[in-house]
């Protein structure tokens, strides 16, 4: 029974190492992507580069309670991050269509993306194929591409501060 709790432990252990190895890291190109889109669009992180600052935050599920507090959190801040220059992208496996709801209800004026097969995920090191969900982490990707910052342990309440200390930082 012990080396089964070990053999299983290892295990998972393994594949946490795997799924945290695979994250990009501060200085490494943001990898590429190809999503469906709120806004009915299909987004590409090219579009975005070199228009300023893109923050690619990850979040389990829409309308749930610690994703609700953040998006909102985020809404609330959004005038700061423009006039910072930035653009916000969240992303979850909900549907497009459960990002609508999600935006109406909360009146978020931002774009979520709807990371249905998961790619986007795993290409940033926060999902594999036997996830439900995504991690909740955030990227800040610059203008070039290159990756600024990684919160790989947001506090959905006080991600929006967060983010703003970082934007802000990065302008002085």
């Amino acid at each position: 029974m012990k080396r089964l709790i070990l053999v299983l432990g290892a295990l998972v252990l393994a594949q946490f190492s795997a799924f945290s190895a695979e994250m990009p890291k501060v200085g490494d190109k943001a990898p590429e992507f190809s999503v469906a889109a709120s806004d009915g669009t299909t987004a590409h992180l090219k579009d975005y580069l070199g228009k300023g600052t893109i923050i690619l935050y990850f979040y389990p599920k829409d309308d749930t309670k610690g994703c609700t507090a953040e998006a909102c959190g985020i809404r609330d801040t959004m005038d700061e991050f423009k006039g910072l220059d930035a653009t916000v992208l969240g992303v979850s496996f909900d549907s497009v269509e459960s990002h609508k709801a999600f935006i109406a209800k909360y009146k978020l004026p931002f774009v979520l993306l709807a990371d249905t097969d998961k790619k986007v995920a795993k290409a940033y090191g926060v999902a594999d194929d036997n996830s439900k969900v995504a991690s909740r982490v955030t990227f800040v990707i610059n203008k070039d591409g290159k990756i600024v910052f990684v919160d790989p342990k947001v506090n959905p309440v006080t991600h929006a501060a967060e983010i703003r200390t970082v934007l802000q930082q990065l302008v002085e």
